[in-house]
């Protein structure tokens, strides 16, 4: 038996050792996972705030920027700034560094919140936005964010009527299911390479047997007794073959078609839209691109869009920087903030 015991010794020791080397792996993946997703504490900035959300739909990480002008002395407009797939809010690739929305913010004097996907939800990071289980009130992504913005508007004292969401590529898809499930939270909605609620309907191979329309008539439901026509912006590059411009052709009937239905239940044009479009040539490294705005007979805005000629799968402007951002743009984050300044809630 002394003999059996000591053979077995070796191998206990091994065994710990390996499940000692298997922990310290696990750990230090974990805190990579963490750095990359949540970003390091040195490269938060003056006016950076970390927080973690917790409501009835589970947790939602999240970090805000104060400009100076948050010193008690005026309530402040939100900017609620998504992310896409195989980015984070405030680590690597992040949306921080891609819009550059804090140097705009310090400047124009507004908060800004990059809530950041963990990928536990998502392997790749992607806002569920094509999930039927994340197009509704009170659950799942939608009722996070919401919930995101509502804290940080009662946290730092932020004007409620400016609170606005702007999102990119799966960020974007998620940020339009916010103005239609949340339209009393969201005062605009900014759609950059993202398409209509429910797209995930849409057979990419047989656009047409899903019309705008229908999709819009799930959007107008969903908002319920809380239905307002809610502005939206969209900036779409012509080149995109990740989201086509075909699927920012249907979001802005898409959007339009919400706001006739909220208008008088029936899609019948009652706003009396106008279309308008302008186009701005290329200049030396800058793209061309179009701009068309939507606008109700009373002159208030339905939809207003960019098409970026030579663009691809990207947010535009002259200071992003991450994986997909694309610098002869035009400048999406300034586009975004003169649009919401524009359009508070009513």
């Amino acid at each position: 038996m002394n003999a059996d015991a000591d053979s077995r010794r070796p191998r206990r020791r091994w065994l710990g050792i390996v499940s000692s080397i298997f922990v310290t792996v696990v750990a230090v993946v974990s805190l990579g996972v963490a750095a990359l997703q949540l970003g390091l504490p040195w490269q938060m900035g003056a006016g950076d705030r970390n927080h973690v959300y917790q409501g009835p739909a589970g947790s939602q990480r999240y970090q805000v920027h104060l400009p100076p002008q948050q010193d008690g002395t005026a309530r402040l407009p939100v900017v609620m700034a998504i992310h896409g797939c195989a980015m984070t809010g405030y680590g690597w690739n992040s949306m921080k560094a891609t819009t550059q929305f804090n140097s705009l913010a310090d400047r124009e004097g507004f908060i800004v919140v990059y809530p950041t996907q963990l990928i536990s939800r998502n392997v790749i990071a992607c806002w569920n936005s094509a999930d039927p289980r994340q197009q509704q009130r009170h659950t799942g992504e939608p009722a996070l964010l919401a919930g995101v913005a509502r804290e940080v508007v009662e946290k730092y004292d932020a004007d409620p009527a400016q609170v606005h969401v702007a999102g990119a590529s799966s960020g974007a898809g998620t940020a339009v299911i916010l103005g239609a499930t949340y339209p009393d939270v969201f005062a605009t909605v900014t759609s950059v390479a993202g398409g209509e609620y429910g797209l995930d309907q849409v057979d990419p191979d047989d656009p047409d047997s899903t019309s705008p329309l229908d999709t819009a008539r799930q959007a107008w439901a969903q908002m319920g007794e809380r239905a307002r026509r809610v502005p939206l912006l969209i900036i779409q590059g012509e080149q995109d073959d990740v989201v086509p411009p075909l699927v920012a052709t249907r979001l802005a009937a898409h959007w339009t078609a919400v706001g006739d239905l909220i208008d008088d239940g029936q899609p019948n044009d009652s706003l009396g839209r106008t279309e308008e479009t302008t186009s701005v040539p290329a200049a030396a490294g800058r793209h061309a691109y179009t701009h068309t705005t939507i606008t109700a007979s009373d002159g208030s805005s339905i939809v207003e869009s960019y098409l970026v000629q030579g663009m691809g799968h990207a947010w535009p402007g002259p200071d992003g920087d991450g994986r997909y951002t694309d610098h002869a743009g035009p400048d999406a984050s300034e586009i975004v903030w003169r649009f919401a300044e524009r359009h508070p809630m009513r």
